[in-house]
């Protein structure tokens, strides 16, 4: 199984036109963090996109290329992508870019998002959405395959025997869907026969495997050999050497990322009683090393995934003890998940 990080950035707004102190510092601390995932053994680095004052990723192709420069072996990603609001091409250009930059580790994963303000940011309406993820997919996907494109949609200009460069020198880019649980998604993701990324965040992780099932019927009934279907689950993370520790550092800056969120879509208020639910019954994977390992191969068990990325929930925890999760997950965690599931460990 390969054993990753996913991270939204989150960091305390400066709200200023210039001199963003917290910003520069935030995207240093995430600079630091893939050069450890990398100089730990894990094997992916994803940086979400939003267009948010509390988080600073906007643009994780930038984000994608520094930590190109700086790195050996990791593959780095996006987490997701908003491709709705996005032009394919420029994604697309952006991206071969960076697998240029990185020697043929540049991943997609692409997405509606699970926030909205791309849309009126970038001139697009809402009442589009579905159509607008459909028909980019389609050109990224074409673009991916194809040096030179001919292509016609109703959201975009249409494109007449023209290239599109650079290309990767990976043979194609590795383009995954991200999803929260749409059974439309999985269809999708199904019939294209393209990798899933699921993002389990509130609910118990076997209420996802009628989910999972329903991609795997897709793709069966496409004509896809379903072994070859690559699987990813995403959930939010923290580990330290103590349960408690681990607890009780990640419980504040949880409380405030859900609540923060939560007041914004309607959720009832998260409490600490929720929080221990969730990360002894739910998907939350916060605890000591054998409940980080406990979790994740529980979440193997039910799915088979090929890949699993930690989701970090940073906010207000002090920065060396981040590293320090980091580290713990890359020298213990990652390898005893391998061991167990049969995967040689790397030297």
């Amino acid at each position: 199984m390969e054993l990753g990080i996913s991270t939204f950035g989150e960091v305390q707004p400066d709200r200023v036109a210039g001199k963003a102190v917290h910003a520069q510092q935030r995207v240093q601390e995430l600079l630091e963090e893939v050069k450890l995932a990398d100089e730990v053994g894990l094997d992916v680095f994803a940086f979400g996109e939003h267009h948010r004052e509390d988080f600073v990723i906007s643009a994780p192709e930038i984000m994608m290329a520094a930590a190109a420069a700086i790195t050996k072996n990791i593959r780095l990603s996006s987490s997701v992508t908003v491709l709705s609001s996005a032009d394919p091409v420029r994604t697309f250009q952006n991206f071969a870019t960076v697998d240029l930059i990185s020697n043929g580790r540049a991943e997609i994963i692409a997405g509606r998002g699970s926030f909205i303000e791309s849309f009126p940011l970038f001139g697009y309406d809402l009442s589009d959405y579905d159509s607008l993820f459909t028909e980019k997919l389609e050109l990224l996907l074409q673009i991916n395959k194809q040096e030179v494109v001919s292509w016609k949609g109703k959201h975009r200009a249409p494109i007449n025997n023209q290239g599109i460069y650079p290309r990767p020198v990976q043979p194609s880019i590795p383009i995954w869907l991200g999803v929260g649980g749409t059974p439309a998604s999985a269809v999708r993701a199904g019939k294209l026969n393209l990798p899933l990324t699921i993002a389990i965040l509130g609910s118990a992780p076997a209420q996802f495997v009628p989910f999972v099932n329903l991609y795997r019927e897709a793709a069966q009934k496409a004509g896809h050999d379903v072994s070859k279907l690559q699987l990813a689950i995403s959930s939010q993370f923290y580990v330290a050497e103590d349960a408690a520790q681990a607890a009780n550092e990640f419980y504040p800056s949880y409380e405030i990322l859900m609540n923060r969120v939560g007041k914004e879509r309607g959720w009832s208020p998260m409490n600490k009683a929720q929080f221990e639910h969730l990360r002894n019954n739910g998907p939350l994977v916060v605890g000591n090393v054998q409940q980080a390992i406990d979790k994740i191969m529980g979440q193997y068990e039910l799915f088979g995934n090929i890949r699993f990325l930690a989701q970090l929930v940073t906010g207000f925890i002090p920065h060396q003890k981040v590293l320090k999760a980091i580290e713990l997950f890359g020298t213990q965690v990652a390898p005893a998940v391998r061991k167990e599931i049969g995967e040689a460990v790397p030297a």
